[in-house]
C-alpha cells in the first residue's frame, strides 16, 4: 500500500506573507493526521521563505503514528536561523530525510541528483544521517543514470521527480514521461531500494502513475492538494487522495 505524505509547507508561505502566527503550518498537520494521511513532510529552507526550523521541532512532537519526513539540500551550510538540515534532523528525528539538490535561488525543487559521478560528500552525508536513525530517500529525475551509486552510497529509498510526467500527462495514453518513471522504479527496486515519488502530483495524475508503478512505497504531496483544499476543506482533500491511493494499488 503506498502512504500519503501531506507537505504542509504551502501553509507557512501563506502565514509568511501575512506574518504572525496564522495559519498554523502545525494545525494543518493535525487536520491531515486526522483525515487519515500517513505522514507529514516539511521543506525548510535557509532563507526560511517556507516551514521554518521552529515549525519543524513543533511539529515533530505532535504525529502520533504519523511518519515525518524532512527534505532539504545536505550542502547547504547552516546561517543565522537555520541551524542546517543535519542538526534540524537530530532535533526532530524523523522517519525519514529526503536529501534534494536545491538551491537557495530555486522556487521549487525541479531536478535530482547528478549520479553520473562518484560524490564522495554525498556518501559522507548519507552515513551522517543514517547515524541519526532515519531512513534516507535520494531526489532522482526519472531515467537518470546511474540509480545504483544510490544504493552504493547506503541510501533507502529514491523519490523520483515527477513534475514532467505531470506536466506531459494524458488522461488517455502512456507518455515517454511516465514509462521513465516505470524504468527508474524498476531498476530501484531491483537493487533493493524504495521508491517514493512526488512533484506536481494531483487527483488528475496520481492514479494512473499508481496503476503504473503499484509498488511506489509514499507520494509526498502539498502544491496541488492545498491548491484543491481551497475548495474542498483540508480534510475532504486529503480523503479524496487515500480514495485515489486505495483504488490504485494492490491490497496489503
Amino acid at each position: 500500500m503506498t502512504f500519503l505524505s501531506v507537505n504542509v509547507n504551502k501553509v507557512a508561505v501563506l502565514r509568511n506573507s501575512r506574518g504572525g502566527r496564522l495559519p498554523d503550518p502545525l494545525d494543518a498537520a493535525r487536520c491531515a493526521i486526522a483525515a487519515g494521511c500517513d505522514g507529514i513532510t516539511v521543506h525548510p529552507r535557509p532563507d526560511q521563505r517556507h516551514v521554518r526550523p521552529e515549525d519543524v521541532v513543533r511539529i515533530a512532537q505532535v504525529l502520533g503514528r504519523a511518519e515525518f519526513n524532512i527534505e532539504g539540500n545536505p550542502f547547504a551550510p547552516p546561517r543565522e536561523g537555520y541551524p542546517g538540515l543535519l542538526e534540524l534532523v537530530r532535533q526532530a528525528r524523523p522517519a525519514q530525510v529526503t536529501l534534494v539538490p536545491d538551491s537557495d535561488g530555486q522556487l521549487t525543487s525541479d531536478h535530482g541528483f547528478d549520479l553520473s559521478r562518484h560524490d564522495a560528500q554525498l556518501q559522507s552525508l548519507i552515513k551522517a544521517f543514517k547515524q541519526e536513525g532515519c531512513r534516507v530517500s535520494l531526489f532522482v529525475d526519472a531515467a537518470s543514470p546511474g540509480i545504483g551509486r544510490v544504493a552504493d552510497y547506503g541510501a533507502d529509498r529514491i523519490e523520483i521527480y515527477t513534475g514532467p510526467y505531470a506536466a506531459n500527462f494524458s488522461d488517455n495514453a502512456s507518455s515517454e514521461e511516465l514509462d521513465r518513471c516505470v524504468a527508474t522504479a524498476t531498476e530501484a527496486n531491483a537493487l533493493g531500494l524504495g521508491v517514493n515519488a512526488g512533484h506536481d502530483l494531483d487527483q488528475q495524475n496520481l492514479g494512473s502513475l499508481l496503476s503504473a508503478i503499484p509498488d511506489i512505497t509514499e507520494v509526498s504531496i502539498g502544491h496541488a492538494l492545498f491548491s484543491e483544499a481551497l475548495y474542498f476543506g483540508l480534510a475532504e482533500t486529503v480523503r479524496r487522495y487515500l480514495d485515489i491511493i486505495r483504488g490504485s494499488s494492490p491490497p496489503s
